[in-house]
Order: structure tokens, then C-alpha cells, then sequence
């Protein structure tokens, strides 16, 4: 018997099957070949027709069991990670009203900020832990600000995960964890935040019924299974957005667990035990997968937008004897810690929020054309990037965050020994490597929640760990490139 997990990413559909009983990753499908179309037709715009990623669950549904010669009997149970802070609109027919409104919109940003200023910081921080900013909720006051007649028909608002698993089931509902990313969870009060939908002038009747991030949310119809390939009565048993999925896919549940990521952008997604929001406005907080009335369970958000999209320019944009990052890693391990003084400064991906939203900008600094090369460049980009992380850390402990340990899946920016070694030294922390994705972790939780795994840890240790980075003894090395690095930093902030 198996687990299916889907991962509703913006570029593609992400599938995945686990052993019931082992836990063991079988196999994992990517739908479509190509990226999925991010519809812009304004510059602070994007939008995607989410009938597009049923199609994309459907397909990657059939082909993984199809390729695996698995039958739908042999489907215990759904699980589900997505695209966070998108907007999905129904009306009373249980149709879609408009394209979804996706995470990377920012047309209501300014709704957001007036309602933080007009609530008060106060308010918004200590009861929904963030400002209103340009989640969901503001994203719903810009269709009724600017499209009113489709505000009048809209029955109930879904988060895309949401609108998944109501294409599978005909049930629409929520949890607490994906209303939190919406910002209409009150932490203080343990229930919707009726009131900031007042202040929107917005019905709370749109709100859907809210049901455990694990539990038995609803059961295949038989339109889904048809539509699916999947069998009918299948439950949907697990639901996260794809940042605190990512956290359970790397057994990060538990006070001073630390998840992180390194690709195009970077983030660190650290769980607390508290309701404390110091660093409110330059990170978020969100309802972890098992956060609850008896359980607190914070998942504190940092983004870096600036990460390994420098990287990547290097390697498209340098004539390397060979277009890879292992060269260009090879070419960097050439080079001593700090790179000579050549400092990178990555924040060249749009405004960085841990910056106050500030565009910073990428910058080369003190580079000297006698004695540089592109091994030393190569280097800096990657401490550059390891040293943002390493800012962005410290943000984190000035809010309360004690680490204990960091996780990291196997990929991107964490393969390169330069970037894991000189984030481990500079925190003085083990970073544990795993190979594991969303769609994996979405069916395993499944399985947790179905009460198939007695213990989750051991089974993602024995299963997925690959390696452990231990912090150097060359400390002093890291600490002194660190600091010239955040002098020019400073230095760039200040002009």
C-alpha cells in the first residue's frame, strides 16, 4: 500500500508515492515539462488559472501510477503542499470566478500597509503576528475594491491547496495553518480574524469551513477519482503550505528546529514555541503543521530574494570551459576564506524585506584587477549568499529564536561545501543534509496523520539523510570575511 503527495508549485505539479509501512520515497513525476505561464498583464501582477494545476495533478496522478503499475486500490490516502498566499474564488455553483491572484502578486501591497498603519502595529503583531501586508486577505479587499460585480458572486475564498483538494472531494474547506498564511488567524483569540474582514468591509460568511491540517478533511468523489485516476472514497488526510511542508519533509516540527533553503531565493523557516513577533515586518510568522489550541508551534519566515539567483547569473553570464556549478565550484575552493577581500552583495532579486523592503542591489566590492580572478568572484558569491543567510539568522535570534539544529534538503546552493561550511562555521551549528521534496513530504505526512508511522524522525533519518556539515575550526577566518562583508554592506545601505 502507498501514500500520494502533490506539491502545487507555480512552475509545475510535483507527484510522489511513499511505502505505507517503510516510508520509502518510490517514485516522483514533475507535470508539465515546461514551466506553467505566469499570466502579468500588469508589471506588479501575476496570476494563474488554477484549472491549469488540476489538469497538472491529474496527469502527474495517472502517469506515477501508471509507471509504477500501482492500481488506485492500492492508494491509502492524499496529501497535500502548495504555493502559499494565492487566492482562489468561487462562486455559489462552486465555479471559478476569476485566475487565481498567486504569491508573487504585489498589487495590494498598499491595501495591506494602510490597514497595519489604521489597525495599528500593536494589534496586528500581537494577534495575527504580521502585518496585513500582501497576503490573501488584502489580495480579497483588491477584488472587492476593483472588481466589484465578481466580488458579489464569490461564495467562498480557497487558498490553492484549498481549491485541490475541493477538485477531488466537492468539499471546500480550509486550516488553521493556511488561514494564518492568509493573515485572518487570531493567535491570541484561537479563531478567524473576523474582525480584519470587518475592516475590509468583507462578509466572514466567505470564510470555508476549517478542518485539522491532519485528519480526515474529505473523501475522493467521483468526479475527482474519474478526473484523477485515483479511486473513489480515497481521503484527503494532510494540507500545508509549501514552507512549513517543507519544514515537516525535514522532520522540523519542535522549538529551535531550523528548515532551510537555498535555490533562486533563500529562506529559513524557524519554529518557536512562543507568540512572540519582535522582527514582525521583516519576517512572518505563520501557524506551523502542528500548531494548535493545546500546542504552540510558530513557523518564523525569513526570505532572502537575492540568493542563488547570483549565482546562477555567473554561470550563465562567464565563459566557463565548462557551464556548470561544479566547475565553478571547483574554481572557488582555489581561493582562501574571504576571498582575498573581494565581497559580494547578492540582493540583486527586487526590494528585500529583512532590509525594510529596501532594493538593495547586487554589488562587487573591492575588486582589484591585478590580483583577482574569476576563482575569487566564484568564492565571494558563495560566502556573499552563506553570509546573507548568516544575517538573516541573526534577525531570527534577535526575535527569540534559540537554533538547535538546521535541516536542508539536498539541493542547490547546500551541495557546495564553500556555502554549507561557512554557514555552520559562522553559527557554530551542524547542518544536516536531506534528500527529500515537498510532494514526498506530503505523502508521508498523509501517512502520519493516518497513524502509519509511530516514529516520523527515524523514518525521514533512515531514509533521506545524506550528510552532516560541522562547523570549522577556522573560525576566526569566517567571522573576519563576514565582517568585512557586512562593512560594505553598511556601507551601500548608508548612501
Amino acid at each position: 500500500m502507498y501514500y500520494i503527495g502533490f506539491d502545487i508549485g507555480s512552475s509545475s505539479i510535483k507527484a510522489a508515492l511513499i511505502h505505507a509501512e517503510t516510508g520509502k520515497s518510490i517514485a516522483s513525476v514533475n507535470e508539465p515539462e515546461e514551466e506553467m505561464d505566469i499570466i502579468s498583464v500588469d508589471k506588479e501582477w501575476a496570476e494563474q488559472n488554477p484549472e491549469f494545476w488540476w489538469k497538472y495533478v491529474c496527469k502527474a496522478s495517472k502517469r506515477i501510477l501508471k509507471e509504477n503499475t500501482i492500481s488506485p486500490d492500492q492508494i491509502k490516502g492524499i496529501g497535500i503542499s502548495y504555493q502559499m498566499h494565492g487566492l482562489v474564488l468561487l462562486d455559489q455553483n462552486s465555479e471559478l470566478i476569476r485566475n487565481s491572484i498567486i504569491w508573487c502578486d504585489s498589487r495590494a501591497v498598499a491595501i495591506g500597509n494602510k490597514a497595519f498603519r489604521e489597525i495599528g502595529e500593536e494589534k496586528c503583531m500581537t494577534n495575527l503576528l504580521n502585518s496585513p501586508a500582501n497576503f490573501t486577505a488584502s489580495k480579497l479587499k483588491w477584488v472587492r475594491d476593483h472588481e466589484p460585480e465578481n466580488y458579489k458572486r464569490i461564495h467562498k475564498f480557497l487558498l490553492p491547496g484549498d481549491y485541490i483538494a475541493y477538485k477531488f472531494t466537492g468539499v471546500a474547506n480550509t486550516t488553521k495553518s493556511g488561514l494564518s498564511e492568509a493573515t485572518l488567524w487570531d493567535f491570541k483569540e484561537e479563531r478567524p480574524a473576523k474582525w480584519l474582514l470587518k475592516y475590509y468591509d468583507i462578509s466572514s460568511e466567505l470564510i470555508p469551513e476549517i478542518v485539522p491540517t491532519f485528519s480526515h478533511q474529505s473523501e475522493l468523489s467521483f468526479e475527482g477519482a474519474y478526473e484523477s485516476g485515483l479511486k473513489e472514497g480515497i481521503p484527503i488526510l494532510y494540507r500545508a503550505g509549501d514552507q512549513p511542508n517543507n519544514a515537516l519533509s525535514l522532520n522540523v516540527f519542535n522549538a529551535g528546529e531550523v528548515a532551510a533553503t537555498g535555490g533562486t531565493s533563500g529562506v529559513i523557516y524557524a519554529v518557536t514555541d512562543n507568540l512572540s513577533a519582535k522582527e514582525g515586518l521583516k519576517l512572518n510568522n505563520f501557524a506551523h503543521v502542528n500548531h494548535s489550541q493545546t500546542t504552540t508551534s510558530i513557523g518564523k519566515l525569513l526570505c532572502i530574494n537575492g540568493a542563488g539567483i547570483q549565482y546562477r547569473w555567473l554561470k550563465n553570464n562567464l565563459n566557463l570551459e565548462t557551464n556548470s556549478y561544479q566547475t565553478m565550484n571547483s574554481h572557488a575552493s582555489k581561493v582562501p576564506v574571504g576571498s582575498n577581500d573581494l565581497q559580494l552583495i547578492p540582493f540583486g532579486n527586487g526590494a528585500e524585506r529583512m532590509f525594510d523592503n529596501q532594493i538593495i542591489g547586487a554589488h562587487i566590492c573591492n575588486l582589484n584587477l591585478n590580483k583577482h580572478t574569476k576563482s575569487h568572484i566564484f568564492r565571494a558569491a558563495l560566502e556573499g549568499i552563506a553570509f546573507s543567510f548568516v544575517y538573516g539568522m541573526e534577525i531570527l535570534k534577535r526575535d527569540g529564536v534559540k537554533i538547535k539544529v538546521i535541516r536542508a534538503g539536498n539541493d542547490n546552493l547546500f551541495r557546495s561545501e564553500i556555502f554549507s561550511n561557512t554557514v555552520a562555521t559562522l553559527i557554530n551549528q551542524e547542518i544536516e543534509i536531506y534528500n527529500t521534496t515537498g510532494a514526498i513530504g506530503a505523502a508521508r505526512a498523509a501517512g502520519l496523520s493516518d497513524g502509519a508511522f509511530k516514529d516520523f524522525g527515524t523514518m525521514i533519518t533512515k531514509n533521506d539523510h545524506v550528510m552532516t556539515y560541522h562547523p570549522l575550526q577556522n573560525q576566526e577566518d569566517y567571522l573576519e570575511a563576514y565582517k568585512n562583508w557586512k562593512r560594505e554592506l553598511n556601507r551601500i545601505i548608508k548612501k
